[in-house]
């Protein structure tokens, strides 16, 4: 962050301030205590069962210099009406003060964190890269996130989420992208949006913000995304199959794509290190990144080659005594969860071994969720899963032709099923954030080490 004085910060955000003006504040801002560190703002946020204010001695101990609060507390801390929108306002102001900044903003429906961890590894090889941790992609998130630069940062990688019309907007308001990156518009967050086109019209937001120096990378793996480009009078790059940027000659080795990159400025060969066919888009988005950023396609190429994700629980692989556990438990849509099918049938094939596929219920679809968990069902029997592990989740359907499925009410049962799990075996564990089926990977291994005779 770049350091300003207490004073300065609390002229800013119009608060009332309760320390020492000259105090420096030189690092991003904290709402977690525990991670206070020196010459940071601690916030002191109030949810449904905390209340930040009662862990400000605690960050101030820690090394935070102050506190943004809602009420006067015992220590320095500059009071202001709402927390969040004070967070804001502080982001939007550094914002214009880093000049030579060139923001990077992602949205899509699925994506948004694989693209964000692959756009790093390959620019932070060019310049001082500033991006978030998993998915802090909110209004919380964000401004935190673009907080981190300082007048050395290059890049700042910024993931825009959206619950509701505006989001979008708003974050966009703060972070002033210098590229946009829409990804694809899906049915994640159906339930809330209530239409795929009130989708698409919350993640054009985006594009709509850009001014005319700006530059939109968009997919072209829906109808909608496409469309944006009529939203924005500067440069557009397409990304997918036959446009501006494209993958030619596709194959998967060892679950992992490997293709020839085309861009305007050449082609090279990417040998990816990362799991399905799925994360090619993501590699485009972010080849198109660069070509927008010329960069060598050299570059690119390399940097795509040897990236990995480094977000928790998205299509980690974990070979463990002849089972592969594919641990994808972090989210799960129906487009991101057609795409894990589709990678765990090419290593079970890869690895002449049966297929496993357990799933959760997969959230926010609205009216649509018995239909999108009954094409999963489907298409799972289509593409040759053996087993589908139903987790308190019915409308994933019967068993179907070859295909066994297994009802389960809990973790615990889902686990029992690695009594029948033979080495060469392949299993998926998918869901929605909120099921936490992390938990159940985890158990499978540590089952699975203990049927092989090995501690966990």
């Amino acid at each position: 962050m770049i350091t300003l004085t207490a004073g300065e910060i609390a002229l800013l955000l119009g608060g009332e301030i309760h320390c020492d003006k000259d105090l420096l504040v030189s690092k991003a801002p904290v709402f977690d205590s525990r991670k206070a560190i020196p010459g940071s703002i601690f916030l002191a946020l109030k949810g449904e069962h905390f209340d930040g204010h009662d862990f400000a001695a605690d960050a101030y101990r820690a090394g935070s210099v102050l506190s943004l609060t809602t009420k006067r507390i015992d220590g320095p801390c500059i009071v202001v009406k709402d927390v969040v929108l004070a967070l804001s306002t502080l982001a939007t102001f550094v914002r214009t003060r880093l000049e030579n900044l060139t923001v990077v903003g992602i949205t899509g429906s699925q994506g948004k964190t694989s693209t964000k961890d692959l756009l790093s590894h390959m620019l932070a090889a060019v310049g001082p890269t500033v991006s978030p941790i998993g998915s802090f992609n909110n209004d919380l998130g964000l401004p935190i996130t673009l907080l981190e630069c300082d007048e050395r940062t290059r890049f700042c990688i910024l993931e825009m989420g959206a619950r509701h019309k505006g989001d979008i907007a708003r974050l966009s308001l703060i972070a002033k992208p210098n590229i946009g990156v829409v990804l694809t518009v899906g049915s994640a967050h159906l339930g809330e949006f209530g239409s795929v086109e009130a989708i698409a019209e919350t993640k054009s937001e985006l594009i709509s913000s850009l001014d005319d120096g700006s530059t939109a990378v968009l997919g072209t793996y829906d109808s909608f995304t496409p469309e944006m480009a009529k939203l924005h009078n500067g440069r557009v790059i397409f990304f997918g199959d036959n446009k501006d940027v494209r993958a030619a000659d596709v194959e998967i080795r060892e679950g992992c794509p490997h293709f020839e990159l085309v861009t305007p400025a050449g082609r090279d060969a990417v040998g990816m290190r990362v799991v399905g066919a799925h994360q090619i888009a993501n590699a485009l988005a972010v080849a198109a990144v660069g070509t927008a950023l010329e960069l060598p396609i050299e570059l690119i190429a390399s940097s795509l080659s040897t990236a990995e994700i480094k977000s928790k629980w998205r299509m980690e692989l974990h070979d463990i005594f002849g089972l592969l556990i594919i641990n994808d438990a972090y989210n799960a849509n129906p487009e991101s969860m057609s795409a894990a099918l589709r990678s765990l049938t090419l290593f079970a094939q890869e690895r002449g071994g049966s297929s496993w596929a357990f799933l959760g219920k997969m959230h926010e679809l609205g009216e649509s969720t018995a239909s999108a968990h009954r094409n999963i069902g489907t298409l799972a029997q289509e593409i040759g899963i053996d087993h589908l592990v139903a987790i308190n989740q019915p409308e994933y359907g019967s068993s179907m032709g070859a295909m066994r499925v297994h009802h389960v009410e809990n973790i615990a049962e889902a686990a029992l099923m690695v009594e029948h799990f033979s080495a060469g075996d392949v299993v998926l564990v998918k869901a929605s954030r909120s099921e936490g089926l992390e938990i159940l990977a985890q158990k499978i291994e540590n089952d699975w080490l203990d049927k092989s005779g090995v501690e966990s």
